[in-house]
């Protein structure tokens, strides 16, 4: 039978949405999953809620539970990894204390200081990862939701010989958006985009064949549709494109918008969040959502009924194009090897993807407008830094990579970054490798 395997596996509702995407295709269903996770609680939820839909469809699944990450991997051909390393306490660091000196994060766990120690607690977790996999299952195929993708999946390329292929739904839930504003049904639409995880640009979008790009600029007038996106359509009025991910995220991403007060208030305005919350929001989400989290999961396992729907999500789609050698095509994030001539050679880039038997295959996009080029290889500084950071524990290259972070470095002096490291550092030391304190 086919085995894939989940890590990180008791999370609240990935898990359920990628079992379900993977059962929904008829040529899955004859599977062995493995669901692993270190918390024995919340495991055993997800088991009993994924066991409750497969017997209701009647499936021929066979799904397996356990914290032994190795028996889970053990001839695994597909390994999904859905961890989050040291879980919220470290994450609160990551916002607060970078807001104590006046950087103000809307997500922090792509970039900025809280990318950047997010991808320091994760990427030995991924390397660990990997390492069993080289001895257990050499060539499955590791497909990551975790952040900061794109600096989880530079390392798993340097330091690895294991495929694998970073995933997220920004691209597409952003041509879904673009899509409803103009008007049109997705099936109708088709698009290019290609950049970095989360600022991967929307190089020709068109409906019906035709240029849709000028009923984009037209509905960014409605102060309506403005206020949905403020950061994205701003950056498509100044430089030209429009970008995948939230106005949340991109806003933390450049140096224009999260230093001002009056930008942030434009950006968090049509959402129910207070104030006090703009900052750190996404953190405020999650702890709001663990404080019914074992409620919820109990909940999801006791449930009546448990809808198969599909999601948006690439993984399953991967998967059934490999195994049945039906092509498909996704937005994958993969390692640069001249596929975007003007960003730098072996970074992480978000590119069009064909999937069949062979594979992940990047298409080539060739150079990206240099504006654009220019505004990812902002990010793409940050992202390198952290990577060395990270294999070798060269504690400068932290403060190097934060230093050169678009946000902070627009709102803080030398010193005071260096300082701020190092109490993000004192309080994170618990899950840090230790080769950063020698």
């Amino acid at each position: 039978m086919l085995k894939i395997a989940i890590i990180g596996a008791g999370s609240g509702v990935f898990t359920r949405n990628l079992v379900r995407d993977i059962l929904s295709y008829p040529e899955l269903r004859d599977s062995t999953i493995a669901l692993m996770d270190i918390d024995s609680v919340r495991l055993e939820f997800m088991r009993r809620a994924l066991q409750k839909l497969i017997e209701q469809e009647k499936y021929p699944t066979k799904l397996e539970a356990t914290t032994d990450r190795k028996e889970a991997l053990k001839g695994a051909k597909y390994v999904i990894v859905t961890i989050q390393v040291g879980g919220l306490k470290p994450f609160e660091y990551d916002i607060y204390i970078p807001l104590k000196y006046g950087v103000k994060q809307a997500v922090g766990d792509t970039i900025g200081p809280g990318g950047v120690f997010r991808a320091l607690r994760t990427i030995p977790v991924l390397l660990d990862i990997a390492k069993d996999m080289e001895e257990l299952c050499p060539d499955a195929l590791l497909l990551n939701y975790v952040n900061p993708m794109a600096m989880n999946c530079w390392a798993l390329n340097k330091a690895t010989n294991i495929k694998n292929v970073g995933l997220c739904h920004s691209v597409q839930g952003t041509a879904e958006f673009l899509a409803k504003i103009i008007g049109a049904k997705m099936e109708e639409i088709s698009y290019l985009c290609a950049g970095i995880n989360h600022m991967a640009w929307f190089l020709k979008f068109e409906w019906k064949g035709k240029d849709a790009y000028p009923l984009i600029r037209e509905k960014a007038n409605d102060p309506e549709i403005y206020t949905q996106d403020v950061t994205k359509f701003e950056i498509l009025k100044h430089f030209g494109y429009y970008v995948s991910e939230s106005s949340f995220h991109m806003s933390e991403y450049v140096p224009y918008f999260r230093k001002s007060d009056n930008w942030i208030n434009k950006i968090h305005r049509t959402h129910s969040w207070h104030k006090e919350h703009y900052n750190g929001m996404y953190l405020h989400c999650c702890l709001d959502a663990a404080k019914t989290l074992l409620e919820d999961l109990k909940k999801m396992a006791e449930a009546d009924y448990i809808d198969p729907k599909r999601s948006n999500e690439y993984c399953a789609t991967i998967i059934h194009s490999i195994e049945t050698n039906t092509p498909s095509v996704i937005n994958g994030n993969v390692e640069n090897k001249d596929v975007i001539t003007n960003l730098p050679e072996g970074c992480c880039v978000e590119v069009p993807c064909l999937v069949d038997k062979n594979g992940i295959q990047p298409t080539y996009v060739g150079d990206l407008p240099p504006q654009l080029a220019a505004l990812n290889r902002t990010n793409i500084n940050v992202q390198e830094l952290t990577v060395l950071a990270a294999l070798t524990g060269d504690r400068e290259a932290v403060y190097h990579a934060i230093m050169m972070d678009p946000l902070t470095s627009a709102v803080l002096d030398l010193g005071t970054i260096r300082q701020m490291v190092d109490e993000m550092f004192e309080a994170e030391k618990e899950w840090l490798p230790e080769k950063f304190y020698r």
